[in-house]
């Protein structure tokens, strides 16, 4: 699946990172372990530390390296920090909603960063300004960050965070600094990874393993869902507060299929293994004798590895070929102001090695098709270029519906196979034959029943209560009274 706005895909929304460490600086850690979450967010990049004394800031617009010079990253001091990449799926595309958000009140300084998208930001938000609070962006980042400090001037650091969480509806996994604290929170249901780490001289909180990784760090283990984690001073271990139990968790299987690094671990699972393991499920499913399979670079490798690696297993001569090459300079600023540039941004950013594909029988692997316009114009291209056949196998179940938790995943209208059946798709977009994984073989391979899974991209059906959707689970939005309450009972 190719990125960008003109993709046949969705966009993830965010990555997240906190570091708390002995005797140096947090900034450049933070800078590290950013470049490493890179592809979970484009549009800009930003770093909070604390020093003891107090709080510093620094966001910009852009790629990690194009947010930060050597003098940026001189001027955000102290041992405690947060960072945050960010994809906007909610909010202002400018940097009013840039991140890590940042709050000095009474009680202190506050930073927080958010990977996922709440459902009530507009009530919420509404009940804090009718209160006196004033908003500077229209994201949820700085509506959790208000109802938190509101909480902290009430309440001990843990009961405050637990009364948000009972106030606040979605999906989120937050990296948060309260004065130089480091916490890290994940939503009740897990919708959104989030990881510990112990790297040199403390203790790390990321989005992906991948972070801990280029710091040469090791993975303690996943932050559990409506879990509180607090990471001492001077890197001093970490505490964890079990806030929320919920009875099923809501995994979003698009971590596995697309959005996170194969070689980041989620929930113990290897990411690259489970996508191996899509693969040869979706052979399982759908085989189709072929000369050559061809992933779409890049998610759709470990896909296709695995299917071929099943069709040999079953005796079946298929070779598996890198037969297309992705020009990674083309990003999502490539301007296409006629349907000629639109279809010429495919060639751009894949191109087809002719010998490879002329005159065979081609097997396309890729994670997902949203709109269709990428699928369409790809076999197009084989064809172009000699294919015989071009057959697409897709490592997703048809995505019917929109995504409310942090995935720019297109509206209904534009979603192909939300009023097309899998016979029209193939015809809309010439292969020979078409066919997705289907949703127990996802569960299947993540080793986790539906009922743990998030799956209303492809169901219409969502684990959380949103307005004019179906749910597919128990669920009630959090009620003002009767949730803040709640969250001031004992741990």
């Amino acid at each position: 699946m190719s990125d960008g706005r003109y993709a046949d895909g969705p966009t993830e929304k965010c990555g997240v990172v906190g570091v708390s460490l002995a005797d140096r600086d947090a900034a450049r850690p933070l800078y590290y372990a950013l470049y490493a979450l890179q592809h979970r967010g484009q549009e800009s990049a930003g770093i909070v530390t604390h020093d003891g004394f107090q709080q510093y800031s620094h966001v910009g617009m852009g790629l990690v390296g194009d947010a930060f010079t050597e003098e940026d990253l001189e001027g955000v001091n102290g041992s405690t920090g947060i960072g945050h990449v960010r994809y906007p799926t909610a909010g202002s595309l400018d940097s009013s909603c840039a991140q890590p958000f940042s709050v000095s009140f009474k009680s202190g300084s506050l930073g927080l960063s958010h990977n996922g998208n709440l459902v009530n930001t507009d009530e919420v938000r509404a009940e804090l300004a009718a209160v006196g609070h004033a908003f500077t962006s229209d994201g949820d980042t700085e509506v959790i960050a208000h109802d938190l400090a509101r909480n902290l001037l009430q309440e001990d650091l843990i009961r405050a965070v637990k009364r948000t969480m009972g106030r606040i509806h979605g999906s989120y996994s937050l990296t948060i600094m309260h004065d130089d604290t480091v916490m890290g929170l994940r939503d009740p249901q897990g919708n959104r990874p989030l990881c510990i780490g112990e790297i040199d001289g403390g203790y790390i909180l990321a989005s992906e393993s991948a972070a801990i990784d280029v710091l040469d760090g090791d993975l303690v283990r996943d932050v559990r869902p409506g879990e509180l984690v607090i990471l001492g001073p001077d890197g001093a271990g970490f505490d964890s507060y079990q806030l929320v139990d919920a009875e099923h968790t809501a995994h979003c299987f698009f971590e596995y299929v697309y959005f996170a690094r194969p070689d980041s671990r989620i929930d113990g699972d290897l990411v690259y293994d489970v996508r191996r393991e899509l693969g040869r499920r979706l052979w399982e499913e759908s085989p189709v004798e072929t000369d050559v399979v061809l992933p779409v670079p890049d998610s759709g490798r470990a896909f296709a590895s695995g299917y071929a690696e099943a069709a040999k297993a079953d005796g079946v001569d298929v070779e598996f070929a890198e037969g297309l090459m992705k020009n990674r300079y083309v990003g999502r600023t490539f301007i296409m102001p006629t349907q000629d540039a639109r279809e010429r941004a495919v060639r751009l950013k894949l191109n087809p090695i002719s010998d490879v594909v002329t005159d065979r029988t081609v097997t396309v692997i890729d994670d997902s098709i949203v709109r269709g316009t990428t699928s369409s114009q790809l076999v197009r291209l084989l064809r172009d270029v000699g294919a015989e056949e071009v057959h697409m196998r897709i490592g997703a179940p048809p995505i019917v519906a929109p995504c409310y938790m942090g995935i720019d995943m297109a509206t209904r209208e534009e979603l192909i196979a939300a009023d097309e059946d899998v016979g029209a798709i193939r015809e809309a977009i010439d292969a020979d034959s078409l066919s997705y994984l289907s949703i127990d073989a996802i569960a299947g391979a993540l080793g986790e029943s539906r009922a743990d899974l998030c799956l209303g991209c492809v169901t219409g059906e969502y684990p959380y209560d949103i307005e004019g959707e179906a749910t597919d689970r128990e669920v009630s939005r959090p009620q003002v009274g009767d949730a803040r309450a709640e969250a001031t009972g004992d741990d």
